[in-house]
């Protein structure tokens, strides 16, 4: 059901030791000396990361409508490392709630549903810890389309936490993506996708997002159309200690008999509508966007 590919040559920032050490520290020192100790080490990243820092000054200068000071590319980094601090902890047992804003009423409907569904997701926030949350909260199976990086220890413990309700597909080499997202479809269960960068996916489009036009992945809307399943997007927003709260899109849902044309145009409007409620989420959260991507 997955594809395994040869050992990946790309790997997140850092030694292959810094998540087992952050746990280990985690474990053993108050909150008031290891939070601290990660806002220095986050200063050392800033510093060390050339590439990521004129990323996210980029992005910065962008949605604070500013030029961005270290200040303000440190809380961006520090977001991160929060964000990776707390997968390690529900990980290793802590308790987290996964709730719905009150207006997301199709992603509601499918919960309360058997039906699966393609589910889009994006690097903000806690997105990824609500993904295994729909396995953990909800005893959903999902299909996690990732890439497989060289040092992945959080991805790799939260798996092992929610069991065989989370499955893997592995779209390292781009010429099996469709392959594998095929395969994976055909399983029945619901299959989530990565839908703000664009390197591994087989369609992209461009869209209007934070004052420019900006390429995203469109596969989804594709898949879609093939398999006759609805499209959900989604991310999931820090809510104070142990709560994140789930941003939802309406359904996208294929009919049967529309020309590809117009069901394509469909998408391209379901996608862009979403974007809009994406960037006013990081107009106000500007720190949330977890990419340090050229835009």
């Amino acid at each position: 059901m997955a594809l395994t590919p040869p050992a990946a040559a790309t790997r997140n920032p850092g030694p292959s030791w810094g998540y087992r050490f952050l746990s280990l520290c985690d474990r053993v020192l108050p909150e008031a000396v290891f939070r601290p100790m990660r806002s220095a080490g986050t200063w050392v990243s800033v510093l060390a990361m050339p590439r990521q820092r004129a990323h996210s000054r980029a992005y910065l200068r962008v949605v604070l409508g500013r030029e961005p000071g270290l200040r303000d590319v440190h809380r961006h980094f520090f977001a991160v490392c929060e964000s990776l601090m707390l997968r390690l902890r529900v990980a290793g047992g802590l308790p987290h709630l996964c709730v719905l804003e009150p207006g997301a009423r199709d992603f509601a409907a499918w919960l309360a549903s058997e039906r699966p569904v393609l589910l889009g997701t994006f690097h903000i926030g806690n997105s990824d810890l609500a993904g295994f949350m729909l396995a953990g909260q909800e005893r959903r199976r999902v299909h996690l389309v990732r890439l497989r990086v060289g040092n992945s220890h959080d991805t790799q413990a939260l798996a092992g936490r929610f069991g065989a309700l989370v499955n893997f597909v592995w779209v390292n080499d781009p010429g099996e993506l469709l392959f594998a997202l095929k395969d994976a479809g055909a399983s029945g269960d619901t299959l989530a996708l990565q839908c703000d960068r664009h390197d591994h996916s087989a369609r992209s489009e461009t869209f209007d997002f934070l004052g420019g036009k900006r390429v995203f992945p469109f596969t989804i809307y594709h898949l879609a159309l093939i398999f006759g399943r609805p499209v959900l997007l989604s991310f999931g927003a820090p809510d104070g200690p142990g709560r994140s709260v789930v941003h939802a899109s309406p359904a996208f849902a294929p009919v049967g008999g529309e020309a590809r044309a117009d069901a394509l145009a469909r998408a391209r409007a379901h996608f862009q509508a979403f974007l809009v409620q994406v960037e006013a989420y990081l107009r106000a959260n500007p720190s949330q966007w977890l990419n340090f991507r050229p835009l």
